[in-house]
């Protein structure tokens, strides 16, 4: 599980290309993808998966880090592609 307001945070010192999986993970997850200002360029929705071949799930865009929360979590938030993530 996952606690309400939290969430896994990915920060990459360079551009990144590709997506993130879900092998092994037991909960749905929300992925937010951000560039260097935290501007949200990507949002999607992933499911659990136990058994490959899992899908990768690709923004199709470069980033410097990804936010993983809840699914749901951003949409009960309010938040949406174009918003900026701050981080404390």
């Amino acid at each position: 599980s996952l606690d309400e307001d939290s969430g896994m945070v990915f920060i990459f010192s360079e551009a990144q290309r590709g997506g993130f999986w879900m092998k092994n993970t037991l909960i749905p997850l929300s992925i937010a993808f951000f560039d260097a200002e935290g501007k949200i360029l990507k949002i999607l929705d992933m499911r659990p998966c136990e058994a490959d071949p899992c899908p990768i799930y690709d923004p199709e865009v470069a980033y410097f880090g990804a936010l993983e929360v809840n699914q749901g979590a951003f949409d009960q938030w309010g938040v949406e592609e174009g918003d900026s993530v701050h981080m404390n």
